[in-house]
């Protein structure tokens, strides 16, 4: 079908243009129907919502959507991977070339991220007794390009058109030359929009936790969730834009014949340093947050003040800097030449000093404590071992050396799976379990959260433990099928037990959750006898929170309130406060990006220019029409 007279590729399948058009149509059709709002308010509600705790719990819904639907793509990878020169009936060569991109990207950029940005929306407003983020109706509209560029990546599956070039995108392979059509587009313009609302979440967490804190509300006092939050999102600043920068480069490489990582002037090495200038500060962007959930939990359940406070914020902001001078580890067999390769040898080991600390001190606080075998300690007790591992990995991997006889193979997927899962995922949970009454008010069960802990866990270390064998013995990864003679037949065999093990959990924990809605008890502000502010408000937190505000005098003043028997000091000084007004507009912008991105794709100009136009004539109406959210009083905090 040519349509190029409407500036429509001549290449684009009548089939897929016909599914955009019912996909465009069936969406308007069902915001008309939601605009009635005569049977869905609840939708409408979540659709317009500006507040922290409804926004931040559409973040975790959706992160664990798409969760599962990554870790449904890891059991199939598994389950080719099972046996010897296998022939599972779904995963031919090309198609699990797709599905271990889908697994990797989704899990980044549309899971473990957004979860995480959920959880802080949650609590780091309620933890410094901010009433909100600063920026509410940027905050919404980061969500929303999430959510856009999530789907926008996921609608290439139904339409035959999944990218297959690793989470990685590795060029020149991602590449017009090496991967025509409309698929590497997806991948490219998914995380592009995804990461523009990353960038605007962390710029408001960074401006709320600066200049938002309660009276007293120290920097000194801050619980440690709140400063990984806010070290994380500087990060995401640097990183995120760095990564929108190749992106971008790759686009005009792809879409209007530069050559920036081909040709005889590109440089396909370039592509690999901007990538990983990004991609390692990522990992402790995944990490940070938990590693801030751990210590708050930890400190809860051990009934402790956490040890050596000031050295846990200073480790945090080591492990920060020190994320941007280790990229190029990835890159020991590119052929840097050796100066590079000790330098980046030398601070990938250093790394290791303020992790350590962090590791010593959640021992200390735990040590002569009251400690409580909760779901979330447990999940914070299981993390501490398993990082561990994945810690010890990593040194073996910063031996450049050593490196390249592990590169590329098995034993790489074990080490990143045993740093990310084991603080990433973990955290995750350990967070959901331990804020869910803030979130919804019900208290999941427990004897349900132990089993998913204990089957989750186990399942974990039966998939990623047998890999640094199977690695060592020379299994290269990205790799669909091995040989009976490779001798690896036993260890894949128990990894695709454990994967399906990880899987048993994760039904286990769905369950948790329907039983606790449907038999349930809704509990009170404080049910785990917290330390920091959030268990002042009611569960779930109201929107209008901390009036009075409270006067903040130590670290943990909620802890040693309840201790002395007196309530915490308050004021009725009113202090600088965004008002969260519903607005339709975030969605709406979002909304117009996807179908920018959909036009360049498909080389369709008038939908891009389409789109375009309705993105800056929603910032005009934003501008000169919708009312500005409004702030009252004066700020406490301006150091």
């Amino acid at each position: 079908m040519n349509l190029s007279f409407l500036g429509i590729s001549k290449y684009v399948p009548s089939d897929v243009i016909a599914a955009w058009i019912f996909t465009l149509i069936a969406g308007l059709l069902i915001l008309i129907y939601i605009i009635k709002k005569r049977k869905l308010p609840v939708i409408w509600d979540y659709l317009t919502t500006t507040n922290h705790r409804k926004v931040g719990l559409m973040y975790i819904l959706f992160g664990f959507i798409f969760f599962a639907r990554a870790g449904i793509d890891a059991l199939l990878i598994r389950s080719q991977l099972a046996v010897p020169n296998n022939d599972f009936w779904v995963m031919q060569y090309e198609k699990y070339n797709e599905v271990f991109t889908t697994h990797g990207t989704i899990m980044i950029f549309f899971a473990a991220m957004p979860m995480l940005l959920g959880l802080m929306n949650v609590a780091v407003p309620l933890q410094i007794g901010a009433r909100d983020l600063a920026y509410p109706f940027l905050n919404a509209l980061g969500f929303w390009m999430f959510f856009s560029g999530a789907v926008f990546f996921n609608i290439a599956f139904f339409l035959d058109s999944a990218p297959a070039v690793g989470w990685t995108g590795y060029a020149p392979y991602s590449t017009s030359e090496f991967t025509p059509g409309p698929a590497t587009d997806y991948y490219v313009f998914g995380v592009q929009i995804s990461g523009i609302g990353t960038v605007m979440t962390a710029l408001n967490l960074i401006v709320t936790i600066i200049r938002h804190r309660a009276p007293g509300m120290k920097l000194t006092r801050m619980p440690l969730f709140s400063w990984a939050a806010l070290i994380t999102s500087t990060l995401i600043l640097v990183a995120f834009t760095v990564l929108g920068v190749a992106l971008y480069l790759l686009m005009f490489d792809r879409q209007y014949g530069t050559a920036f990582f081909s040709g005889d002037q590109g440089d396909p090495v370039l592509w690999q340093h901007l990538f990983w200038i990004f991609g390692h500060p990522e990992v402790y962007i995944l990490a940070l947050p938990a590693f801030g959930i751990f210590s708050d939990i930890i400190t809860t359940f051990s009934e402790k003040r956490i040890f050596g406070y000031p050295a846990m914020v200073v480790s945090l902001a080591l492990i920060g800097f020190l994320g941007y001078m280790v990229w190029a580890h990835h890159m020991f067999t590119v052929g840097l030449g050796p100066i590079a390769n000790t330098f980046f040898a030398v601070t990938t080991m250093a790394i290791a000093i303020p992790t350590g600390i962090k590791i010593f001190n959640w021992l200390f606080t735990m040590r002569g404590g009251r400690l409580s075998f909760t779901t979330p300690m447990l999940f914070a007790l299981g993390f501490i071992p398993s990082f561990v591992m994945g810690g010890v990995t990593g040194v073996m991997l910063s031996v450049s050396a050593a490196n390249f006889q592990f590169h590329d193979t098995h034993f790489v997927v074990a080490h990143f799976h045993y740093v990310i899962i084991s603080s990433t995922i973990l955290g995750i949970f350990a967070g959901i379990y331990y804020w869910y009454p803030k979130i919804t008010g019900y208290m999941l069960n427990e004897k349900l959260g132990k089993l998913h802990f204990w089957l989750f866990l186990i399942g974990f270390h039966m998939t990623f433990l047998p890999m640094h064998i199977t690695g060592m013995q020379g299994m290269p990864r990205r790799i669909f099928t091995f040989r009976i003679e490779d001798g690896v037949n036993a260890t894949n065999m128990i990894s695709t037990i454990g994967a399906f093990l990880m899987g048993i959990a994760i039904m286990v924990f769905l369950w948790n959750l329907v039983k606790t809605h449907t038999t349930g008890h809704k509990v009170n502000a404080d049910p785990w006898n917290g330390r920091t502010l959030e268990w002042t408000v009611a569960s779930p937190s109201p929107e209008e929170t901390f009036n009075p505000m409270p006067v903040i005098t130590e670290s943990d003043a909620f802890w040693y309130a309840k201790k002395s028997g007196k309530p915490l000091k308050t004021t009725n000084e009113l202090i600088a406060s965004p008002i969260a007004k519903p607005s339709i507009l975030p969605a709406l912008m979002a909304f117009s990006l996807f179908i920018v991105a959909t036009g360049i794709t498909y080389t369709w100009n008038w939908l891009a220019i389409g789109g375009g136009v309705m993105f800056f004539t929603i910032i005009i109406i934003r501008t000169f029409v919708d009312e500005r959210a409004e702030v009252y009083g004066k700020g406490e905090n301006d150091e």
